[in-house]
C-alpha cells in the first residue's frame, strides 16, 4: 500500500480515539492513555539502546514509565520530584551489585537515566497540563503545534526539499522542510488562537509556533539520533505509515514542557 495512504488512513483511525478520550475521558483516563504511549515508548528505546541480556536496565526503565506519569497524577510537584529523585538514586545503588568483572563503566546506568527523563518525565507535562483550568485546549494546542507544522515539512520536503539539514543525524529532512515546519506551525497556532485561545494575545501565539516548531525540530532530530546510533530506520512498526510509538512522540516530547511552562510564567 502507498505510504501516503497508509499514513492518512492511520491518522484516520486513530484521531477520532484520542479526540474523544482528550475531550471527554476523565484526568484518570487520560493518564491511562499517556501512559499507555510512555510505556510504548520506552519498549522501543529498550529495544535500541539494550542488549538482549540488560534485563535488569530494561526493567528499570520500564518502571521509571509507569512510576513517573503515576506521580504526575498525583497532582503534586513535590511528589512527582521525589520520584524521580528516588529512582535515580535507586538506579545508582543497584548498580555496584550488579559489577561482576574488573572491568566496567556505568553506560548502562547513563542509558537507563537519559531514556527515564527522555520518554516518561517529559511525556508527563501531558498530564499537568490535562490538570490545568482550560488544560484540554491547551493539550489541543501543542498537538496542532506539532502535527501541522510535521505535515507541511513533510510535503514541503517531498516537493521542495534539496538542502540537507542535518545529513548524518537524517538524511530525509532537509532546510526547505525545517523551514515549511516553522511557517506551518506558526499560522496553526495563529489560527488556533483565533477560533479557541482569544484570551491569548497573538503574539504568544506566534512565538509559540515559532519556537515551539523548531524545539519539536530538535526533538525529532534527538530520536533520529536514537535510531541512527541503533542502526534502524524506524522505532517501531506499530502505526504503518508513521513508524513507532517514539517516532510520533519525538517532537511533542519537547514541545510539551515548553508550551506548558510558557503558559504557567508567561502567559498564566
Amino acid at each position: 500500500m502507498n505510504p501516503h495512504v497508509k499514513r492518512w488512513l492511520t491518522a484516520v483511525i486513530v484521531v477520532p480515539w484520542l479526540v474523544g478520550i482528550i475531550s471527554y475521558g476523565s484526568e484518570m483516563l487520560f493518564t491511562a492513555l499517556i501512559l499507555f504511549f510512555i510505556v510504548g515508548g520506552m519498549v522501543e528505546y529498550n529495544h535500541m539502546v539494550f542488549e538482549k541480556s540488560q534485563i535488569l536496565e530494561k526493567s528499570e526503565c520500564l518502571i521509571a514509565a509507569i512510576l513517573f506519569p503515576l506521580a504526575a497524577y498525583g497532582g503534586d510537584y513535590h511528589l512527582m520530584l521525589s520520584v524521580v529523585t528516588f529512582f535515580i538514586l535507586g538506579v545508582f545503588l543497584i548498580f555496584p551489585a550488579t559489577i561482576k568483572q574488573q572491568s566496567f563503566d556505568m553506560t548502562s546506568v547513563m542509558k537507563v537515566i537519559a531514556g527515564s527523563m527522555y520518554i516518561p518525565f517529559m511525556m508527563s507535562y501531558f498530564i499537568f497540563m490535562r490538570m490545568m483550568t482550560d488544560g484540554i485546549i491547551w493539550i489541543y494546542f501543542v498537538l496542532v503545534l506539532a502535527f501541522a507544522g510535521d505535515t507541511v515539512a513533510f510535503y514541503v520536503g517531498r516537493k521542495f526539499g534539496k538542502t540537507k539539514l542535518l545529513p548524518l543525524v537524517s538524511p530525509g529532512k532537509s532546510v526547505q522542510g525545517a523551514i515549511g515546519l516553522i511557517a506551518g506551525s506558526a499560522l496553526a497556532c495563529i489560527l488556533f488562537q483565533y477560533f479557541f485561545l482569544k484570551g491569548v494575545n497573538i503574539i504568544h501565539a506566534i512565538i509559540l509556533g515559532i519556537v515551539g516548531s523548531i524545539i519539536g525540530q530538535l526533538g525529532d532530530l534527538c530520536e533520529s539520533a536514537f535510531k541512527r546510533a541503533s542502526e534502524m530506520k524506524d522505532s517501531g512498526t506499530i502505526l504503518p505509515g508513521h513508524g513507532g510509538f517514539l517516532d510520533r512522540l519525538d517532537c511533542l516530547l519537547f514541545i510539551a514542557p515548553f508550551v506548558y511552562y510558557y503558559k504557567q510564567f508567561i502567559i498564566r
